[in-house]
């Protein structure tokens, strides 16, 4: 007969069935403790003496504007002090991202709690105020991986040798000198990722690094140069300002676009944006590149229909792109209005199939003859497309272009053109 449970064994049998969660593994309740708001994660130290140190054990720390509760007088700064003293262990991970904070002196104390730690993540973004001054002992966390800094100022110790274990560096809105630049790039000899945008105190981007694979910048600068970059594979890069005179005078032998790709022969995945074709345009302008971007699928370029340089230097990258697949072109709109008598010879200078492009989206135009003539040499020349998408600038222009697009020849039997409103 089977024995009957008393009622004090029923509530342990209950107890046991409620804190499931409890006699999970400790990396599973690290990793739930660390999806959680460290507000909330913090006040799980009551639930039982299994959670009570929990939470002061996370080896990543995330402050941000979830923190601070309405019902809560505490100030921001005192909720990161309390975390911070009682924290137990290494810290690996740390953010700081708080829209309403204006940086203190008090971020001082605690970079320099955790470069007493083994520090390998550190976020830093300060939403108000001036640049904040990142002290010197921040450069000494050699066990750093990610650094990420927003609206600061570095100005690194001259003792400084550079992070070796850094493999991601993102750096914007951010003020440092010429050869801090180079130098903080330089002695990283591990850095796979960098990004740099809105940035002041230097303005020649000159990257030699021999591990980079993705390079993504966007901001003002007068010169961009390569070295050491063979295996750079992803690359998204904006001048914002635009291209004067000044920046045009250049020997006659001389070639932005021929300087631009001589380090980059793994480039996959290009994006020209602003102003930067302008920029690539400058020099000489050969008919193509000496040595063929060979692994190079995806191009998306920002460009003037009305400039006849910047459509050759499109043209030139294309012809040199035998592994392309994906093409976007994007109008700059302060061009839109330009009237286009540009005579852009592309029967002279495009003779060349894209043989591998398969998808093309051109978003911007407004129905100018280079526009068009550029759309039917490249539907010409690519005979393996399968759609081409078309969106105008307004709707003013866009019957006449419907019109004209239908009657352009298509080397490929099943490209199709997909026409979208603006």
């Amino acid at each position: 007969m089977k024995q009957r449970q008393t009622p004090k064994s029923l509530s342990k049998m209950m107890e046991m069935d409620l804190d499931r969660i409890s006699n999970l593994p400790c990396h599973v309740i690290d990793q739930i403790l660390s999806c959680l708001p460290i507000r909330e994660a913090v006040r799980t130290s009551v639930l039982s003496t299994k959670w009570r140190y929990r939470s002061a054990m996370l080896p990543q720390l995330v402050f941000d504007n979830h923190c601070v509760s309405p019902q809560n007088q505490s100030t921001f700064v005192n909720i990161v002090d309390h975390v911070l003293l009682l924290h137990i262990g290494p810290v690996h991970k740390f953010k700081l991202s708080n829209r309403d904070f204006v940086a203190t002196t008090d971020i001082d104390r605690w970079i320099l709690h955790l470069s007493r730690s083994s520090i390998k993540e550190f976020i830093l973004e300060i939403w108000k105020g001036q640049r904040y001054k990142m002290p010197s002992c921040l450069f000494s966390c050699q066990d750093m991986i990610h650094l990420e800094l927003f609206n600061c100022l570095l100005k690194p110790p001259s003792t400084f040798k550079g992070f070796r274990s850094l493999k991601s560096l993102d750096l914007q809105h951010v003020t440092l000198a010429q050869d801090v630049f180079e130098n903080m790039i330089l002695r990283c000899p591990l850095l796979e990722k960098l990004t740099v945008m809105n940035f002041d105190g230097f303005s020649h981007l000159n990257i030699d690094a021999p591990n980079l694979q993705f390079f993504d910048v966007g901001g003002k600068f007068e010169d961009v140069n390569f070295k050491n970059t063979s295996n750079l594979a992803v690359v998204s890069i904006g001048l914002y300002d635009h291209v004067g005179n000044s920046f045009r005078r250049l020997p006659s032998s001389s070639s932005n676009l021929l300087k631009f790709f001589a380090h980059l022969p793994g480039i996959q995945r290009l994006e020209i944006q602003s102003y930067f074709l302008k920029y690539l345009a400058i020099g000489a302008l050969p008919g193509r590149l000496p040595k063929p971007c060979l692994a190079l699928n995806y191009l998306s370029l920002r460009i003037s229909f009305n400039d006849l340089d910047e459509v050759l230097t499109a043209v030139c990258i294309l012809k040199s792109s035998p592994a392309l697949q994906e093409v976007e072109i994007l109008v700059r709109p302060e061009d839109i209005a330009a009237v286009g008598t540009v005579d852009l010879q592309l029967d002279v200078n495009w003779k060349c199939p894209v043989t591998r492009l398969r998808l093309v989206k051109i978003n911007g135009i407004s129905g100018t003859k280079p526009e068009l003539e550029f759309i039917r040499f490249l539907l010409l020349s690519s005979p393996v497309l399968e759609r081409m998408t078309v969106k105008p600038a307004s709707v003013n222009c866009a019957w006449e272009m419907v019109k004209a697009l239908l009657l352009f020849r298509r080397a490929s039997v099943q490209a199709e053109i997909v026409y979208e409103d603006p």
